[in-house]
């Protein structure tokens, strides 16, 4: 993200301002308590809009991670705030606690330019291809849930597996260290795709996670995951 010097080598996305911010006070470069630059400054930085500076700013003082009070500048959180972890389970463990037995099908695994919205979301530029993967997970040999990821894998290790005989999902989970993440629960009507997928009617309701993971430079990836009536939750705070 930064060239010799600390200055940007191009405008960037805000998930990329926000995970460069994110790496200078993990780095005690800011440390806790300090006043950060203000946003003109990091604007020229990074070579971007002020607004995209604000929008990273604001992520990070909704997390608590920074403070920000009007005509006194912004601040690194002296103290901690409590918020919620984003703990990535692994479906295996998930179906195997329930006493079943888990299997998968990679039902699709191609690079493709992933849609506009998806790029957007992990802040790529357009015409960048990701790996597509669409695996269907089975506790005792019935739909469990349908997992459709975009990975980007020029960040991953090598060397990476073919996910045939492996999720995706636990690789990620044994492999791969995320910096920050964002996770977003919904109930939605199967699309005709997932209908097919999980044996449902189109239309019926299904218990959808979307999340998306960043390294403190890039996006590691967006997976959605769709569950059949019936699934639960549970979550410790």
């Amino acid at each position: 993200m930064t060239g010799a010097g600390g200055k940007a080598s191009g405008s960037r996305g805000w998930e990329d301002i926000r995970a460069e911010v994110l790496r200078r006070i993990r780095a005690r470069e800011w440390a806790p308590g300090a006043q950060i630059p203000i946003e003109e400054e990091l604007a020229a930085e990074f070579g971007v809009a002020r607004a995209t500076v604000n929008r990273a700013l604001r992520d990070l003082a909704e997390a608590g991670v920074l403070e920000r009070r009007r005509k006194a500048g912004t601040r690194v959180a002296a103290l901690p705030v409590r918020k919620a972890t984003l703990e990535i389970p692994v479906i295996r463990q998930e179906i195997e606690a329930r006493g079943q037995v888990h299997s998968f099908q990679v039902l699709k695994q191609a690079f493709m330019e992933p849609p506009v919205p998806v790029a957007s979301r992990l802040g790529l530029p357009p015409g960048i291809k990701l790996l597509y993967l669409e695996t269907l997970h089975l506790a005792d040999g019935k739909p469990f849930a349908f997992e459709t990821r975009w990975l980007n894998s020029e960040i991953l290790p090598r060397p990476m597996p073919d996910f045939q005989s492996l999720s995706a999902n636990e690789w990620l989970v044994s492999h791969v260290a995320y910096v920050t993440g964002d996770i977003a629960l919904s109930a939605e009507g199967a699309s005709p795709r997932e209908a097919a997928v999980l044996g449902v009617t189109p239309g019926t309701a299904l218990f959808v996670t979307e999340r998306m993971t960043w390294t403190a430079d890039s996006p590691i990836t967006f997976v959605r995951l769709a569950h059949g009536p019936g699934y639960r939750v549970q979550m410790l705070v």
